[in-house]
């Protein structure tokens, strides 16, 4: 009897590696995307602080008002983006680093 679980790996040949390389983003889309994210989380902020009404709220045993407490969820997420663009940028970098060389870069400690 075949096993059915892993048939996605049998199946990803050199040629579909190939194919399916080309639809990745490049640094520039990812730049240009990370941006456009940047900008729409500080567009979401701004709504935010303006149609959250006055308030306050107990967190914790303490008053906090009502508005910061999506603007801490957007800021979650903002910080998320730019940690995943970081880690990116270091994954291409390693990725560059060794074609350049001819050898594996391996991350130290």
């Amino acid at each position: 009897m075949r096993d059915d679980r892993r048939w996605y790996e049998n199946a990803a040949t050199a040629e579909q590696r190939r194919m399916f390389a080309r639809f990745h983003n490049t640094g520039s889309d990812l730049d240009r995307k990370f941006w456009v994210a940047i900008a729409l989380f500080g567009l979401l902020a701004v709504l935010v602080w303006f149609t959250v009404g006055e308030g306050t709220v107990l967190v914790l045993g303490r008053p906090v008002e009502i508005r910061l407490i999506p603007l801490v969820v957007i800021g979650g997420l903002a910080l998320r983006t730019v940690l995943a663009r970081h880690a990116e940028k270091i994954r291409r970098g390693m990725v560059d680093g060794a074609s350049e060389k001819g050898g594996n870069r391996v991350p130290r400690g």
